[in-house]
């Protein structure tokens, strides 16, 4: 169970930067903005037949040359020791975004659905994700909504809040 642990926690701490509705009006043209400089998530993670877990991650994000966004965390999971996670994720074109993150097994899609996005990868271990952020009054936060599924069946859920430090 580690193991799934370790693939589903990630999703929940990066998707905010991408929502229009938690940027001032000069970053909607580029929602990458939010995650440049440092943010924080915390959430709880809930594996099936498994007492919930405390989940904690603070980003260090930079938009490239390219316009690309290379994002790394550090990833405190309760109970767990920390490790480091990677991003690095491009517009594909208006209202879509792809990209890597260094615990997925393949490409990390995403694409805007009204006000939020929806964040869709496999993971390790033949896991799915769907994920889905939703902007917070403010501006300065979102919540992230996230179901894994494994043989279409719902193995995990998260809930976390993902705030822009600085």
């Amino acid at each position: 169970m580690i193991q799934l642990y370790r693939a589903i926690a990630p999703v929940a701490f990066f998707a905010a930067s991408l929502s229009p509705g938690i940027v001032s009006a000069q970053q909607r043209d580029d929602p990458f903005s939010f995650f440049e400089g440092v943010t924080e998530t915390v959430g709880t993670l809930k594996v099936v037949m498994h007492k919930p877990v405390h989940t904690r991650s603070i980003g260090h994000g930079v938009v490239e040359r390219d316009g690309s966004l290379s994002l790394v965390q550090r990833v405190e999971d309760e109970g767990r020791a920390p490790y480091m996670r990677r991003w690095l994720i491009k517009r594909a074109g208006p209202g879509r975004f792809v990209g890597t993150m260094s615990e997925a097994s393949g490409p990390v899609t995403i694409d805007e659905v009204g006000d939020r996005f929806r964040f869709r990868m496999k993971m390790r271990g033949g896991l799915s994700v769907e994920q889905w952020l939703t902007p917070l009054p403010g501006g300065r936060a979102a919540s992230s909504s996230m179901t894994v599924r494994k043989f279409g069946i719902a193995v995990a859920s998260s809930q976390a809040t993902v705030r822009k430090i600085s």
